[in-house]
């Protein structure tokens, strides 16, 4: 049996706002000793023996995101399925169980969330081990010791051991996120575990039980895996036939459900980084328990998280804090209240803003560019193009621009004419205008881009022609 890992990428990560976004979500942050927990979940799989190239689900928004931390780590992804929408775990293991079992019917499924941290790679894979004894007929979940008594997390209440498979044991319930006196309960029972959200199973095993307790999802990823275009390491889903399963959660679909999970009891430390909290647990801490990140001042501050982006943060006389300040975004609470971040980015949503979905900095396959100022009728963005790379080539129906080149060499396209800019050189872009941006040098261009117009928004591109299969209006 072949093993295939299956990374989840989607998700947004709210509860580590500011710093985790929808269009930069806490998966593909640097927040893990200078690699992100995606690229930490790929390192893991190296451990494992015969374990095919990771294949990736993601939503399409991430598409570039998730090719370059891969290759900018070096690793290797067997394929990319990009998601048109969110609809839980279940219909995305299903589209890709339908397309495991075609080339391999014994193919057997780890399913690893991409924003979890597991710093024991051998630990972990002898936990691999161990449910592969099992995981052809059996859907066998990863049980994490609890540590305290978590409300965040669901547990697993484990039954008879397995007499063929040292170390699995038959579950024997699941239990919903409980209450603090309930969780309190099931840890000294000594019986429970933490549900780790990470599985083995048979692929084949897995579409089985599917089809037993959700039919018409089945029945409708497999339509979304027929409907799926194909491209060079990538499944796009359609939108359309996608939308049409059913949005559940693996554990609701099958795995509450089924007689056929079982339950390894895993030694190696965990995190989901679910929370501030969660990074202030796992990180290294100095004398008085603080754990600080940036150009941090801490005086007579105890038990704190302090990360500063790009400016001094000074801590006088508190304790039991928060403080993630960003160039956006300042973000205080107490320590046990970061759970509580998710309620501050639905009223963001709420009422308007834009804070809980993109940074002043954003990240594009060409390179970047970061809100500088704005206001009405006009919009000043920081502009940089890697080498080699170009924007598409477009136009716009509200907003005129005036491009200044800082450094670098630009290829600029306007109408039917074509000029090389460098240095202090401008060039205005009229609305309505075709026109492309490139760097066909050997360093990162810069520029500063004025727009103005009478709507500044990022949907406001119509994209004639573009090298990186873009089919959204987005810059």
């Amino acid at each position: 049996m072949t093993l295939h890992p299956i990374i989840l990428a989607g998700g947004t990560g709210t509860r580590l706002w500011p710093m985790s976004r929808e269009s930069y979500p806490k998966q593909f942050l640097a927040l893990l000793d200078g690699h992100s927990p995606f690229q930490a979940t790929l390192a893991r799989l190296s451990g494992l023996d015969g374990a095919q190239p990771a294949t990736v689900v993601a939503s399409a928004e991430h598409r570039f995101l998730v090719s370059e931390q891969v290759g900018s780590g070096g690793f290797a992804m067997r394929s990319l399925y990009l998601e048109p929408c969110g609809r839980g775990t279940a219909p995305a293991l299903a589209v890709v169980a339908c397309d495991l079992v075609q080339d391999d019917p014994e193919a057997l499924m780890l399913v690893l969330p991409a924003d979890h941290d597991v710093p024991d790679v051998g630990e972990f894979a002898a936990a691999v081990a161990a449910g592969s004894v099992v995981a052809a007929s059996s859907l066998v979940v990863f049980g994490i010791e609890p540590r305290w008594p978590e409300t965040g997390y669901g547990y697993i209440e484990r039954g008879a051991a397995i007499e063929s498979a040292p170390g699995c044991f038959h579950v024997q319930s699941f239990v919903e996120k409980p209450e603090l006196e309930i969780a309190t309960r099931l840890i000294e029972s000594g019986r429970h575990s933490w549900n780790s959200g990470m599985f083995l199973f048979g692929a084949r095993a897995f579409l089985d039980e599917l089809e037993r307790f959700e039919p018409q999802l089945a029945q409708d990823a497999r339509a979304a895996a027929a409907s799926s275009t194909r491209e060079p390491g990538i499944r796009r889903l359609d939108k359309a036939a996608f939308e049409r399963c059913r949005s559940i959660s693996i554990d609701h679909a099958v795995l509450e459900r089924t007689r056929q999970a079982a339950v390894v009891p895993a030694r190696f430390a965990w995190s989901d980084i679910g929370s501030w909290d969660a990074l202030w647990d796992r990180g290294t801490k100095d004398a008085a328990g603080n754990n600080a990140h940036g150009d941090v001042q801490l005086h007579d501050v105890t038990n704190s998280y302090v990360r500063a982006d790009r400016r001094l943060v000074v801590g006088i006389g508190v304790d039991d804090l928060v403080v993630v300040d960003t160039p956006d975004a300042l973000l205080i609470a107490h320590r046990g209240e970061t759970q509580r971040v998710r309620e501050a980015v639905e009223r963001l949503k709420a009422s308007g803003r834009t804070e809980h979905k993109t940074h002043r900095l954003v990240h594009r396959p060409w390179g970047c560019y970061e809100d500088i100022d704005s206001g009405d009728r006009f919009r000043v963005k920081r502009i940089t193009v890697d080498p080699g790379q170009k924007l598409s080539l477009q136009w716009h129906h509200h907003r005129a621009e005036h491009w200044i080149i800082v450094s670098g060499t630009a290829r600029v396209t306007r109408g039917e004419q074509t000029v090389l800019l460098t240095e202090n050189q401008s060039i205005y872009i009229e609305l309505g205008q075709l026109h492309r941006l490139e760097n066909p040098g050997k360093v990162a261009l810069k520029l500063i881009e004025v727009q103005t117009g009478t709507y500044l928004g990022e949907d406001d591109i119509v994209r004639v022609e573009d090298v990186y299969q873009r089919v959204e209006a987005r810059q």
